[in-house]
Order: C-alpha cells, then structure tokens, then sequence
C-alpha cells in the first residue's frame, strides 16, 4: 500500500512540474488568423475586426431565412450566453456572420435576434457584403465552408461555433448544432479573458 501511495505521489508532483512548464491553462486547437474585416452590425453600425480586439469572441456563420441548423445554433449561444453569465463571465462578444447578405439587411438580423431571449449588447450579426466575399472569408479565416445550394433558396454552411482570442486567432471549435459543450467553452472563454488580462 505505501508502494501505490508513493507512486500516486510522484504521479502528481510530475503532473505539477509538467503544468508548470506551459505558460497557459488554456491549450489551442487550431491556429486561423482571421483577415481584417469592416462590416455591418444590426443596429447599422460599422464592426471590424480592431473593434474587437482585447476580446475573446466566440462566432458561427448563419441567416434569417435558414430552415434547418441556424434557429437551433442561435438558440444554443442565447443558452450559451446564460451559462457564461451565471459563471461571472461578462468581457466577451459574439459575432454571427450572415451568409446571405442579399437578404440579410441589419434590420432583418435585428428581426431575426430579437425572436430569441438574447443579450444583444454582446452580440453582433454582420452583413453588409457580398455572398462571394463572405464565401472567401469564411473559407480562409475559419477554414470552412460556405455555398449556395443549387436546388434551394437556402446556403449550406458548418455548424461549428469558433473560439477567437484576444489577438482575432482562431484557437479552438465546437460543435454548434447538437451537443453543444457550453461547459467546457464557458470554462475555455473564462481562463482566454483570464489569461489576457495578466
């Protein structure tokens, strides 16, 4: 028995040592920098991506006359955004892309958020460009797809939700659509805002 026990405790000593060795508590997945952008929020107003550095994002692509994936993935951040504020988290924004802009007017993204119980001070839906521009973004900085579905109205796009630092780096990504891991990005967005203000 005092074999197992000094074992377990060399275990953790090594485990201390090695969590001293990284600098961070938080350790990135992907590494996207994401391209300047200037677009257009629904309350009109112009966003880019220096207004929101210093803030850790959380993002994910959609539109308003989505009739599969984006009311369940808009949902799930109004879910995760009680999660982040029961856990104290307050210095953070969430930015949903439009992936079809020709429709998408800052009204109808206002529209659009407002049938949901969100905290649309934290929260920006950009339009204000082209379908193919957003296309290309989404592909380069988020390395994921965008599309016109050729027998439909609607766009196929992925239904992750993208982590971004304070830096407008991609670090990490989720599933948006179903089982959705709200603990482990609150926790993810928590020591990121940590971290940052070191």
């Amino acid at each position: 028995m005092p074999k197992i026990k000094l074992i377990a405790v060399v275990m953790a000593a090594v485990g201390i040592l090695l969590a001293g060795c990284s600098n961070s508590d938080f350790q990135a997945e992907t590494n996207y920098e994401i391209a300047d952008f200037n677009y257009t929020n629904q309350q009109n107003e112009k966003v880019s991506l220096k207004d929101l550095e210093g803030k850790v994002w959380i993002a994910d692509f959609i539109f308003t006359n989505c009739e599969t994936v984006c009311p369940p993935m808009t949902f799930n951040l109004t879910k995760l955004q009680k999660e982040l504020k029961k856990a104290g988290v307050e210095d953070y924004k969430i930015v949903s892309f439009s992936v079809d802009p020709e429709n998408d007017t800052p009204q109808a993204l206002k529209e659009y958020i407002s049938g949901y119980e969100a905290d649309s001070g934290k929260w920006e839906l950009l339009t204000g460009y082209k379908f193919e521009e957003i296309k290309d973004f989404a592909e380069h900085s988020f390395k994921t797809i965008v599309a016109k579905d050729p027998n439909s109205d609607q766009v196929i796009h992925q239904t992750s939700f993208f982590l971004v630092n304070q830096e407008g780096v991609v670090v990490k990504n989720y599933s948006g659509n179903s089982d959705v891991p709200y603990d482990e990005i609150t926790s993810d967005m928590k020591t990121l805002i940590k971290e940052g203000s070191n």
